[in-house]
């Protein structure tokens, strides 16, 4: 049982990547790129982390489904796989949105520039 949370946050971290797979969100796009901000990402938020154990603001939290390995004092194993899963989600959420923005995932009707045929007035 101690291993729960991690496998579920290995799950969810799978299911990013195969979104990000089928439709080029981040890393399938700018691979480089997305390393960097995923890296950056995860130690600004192990930093935050670090400093609010530090000031007393977090504590580790006691559970069964948790492994009870720890990176440092008070910050489980579970946190890093968690602001992985975390950063990685703005990624795509942001990588969709973009390509969206610039009409790639059109969701219905002909794309913009597209010649249809209608057909006139007149009878048949």
């Amino acid at each position: 049982m101690p291993l729960i949370y991690l496998a579920a946050l290995l799950v969810a971290l799978t299911g990013m990547v195969m979104l990000d797979r089928r439709f080029g969100l981040f890393f399938w796009r700018e691979p480089w790129r997305a390393v960097i901000v995923l890296v950056a990402g995860i130690l600004f938020f192990l930093v935050w982390d670090i400093a609010g154990v530090g000031l007393g603001i977090f504590f580790r939290g006691e559970t069964a489904f948790m492994t009870g390995l720890q990176v440092w004092p008070e910050v489980p194993l579970e946190e890093v796989f968690f602001l992985t899963l975390l950063c990685y989600l703005t990624m795509n959420v942001y990588g969709f949105v973009t390509a969206r923005g610039s009409s790639r995932f059109e969701l219905s009707g002909p794309s913009r520039g597209s010649s249809v045929s209608r057909p006139s007035g007149g009878t048949e």
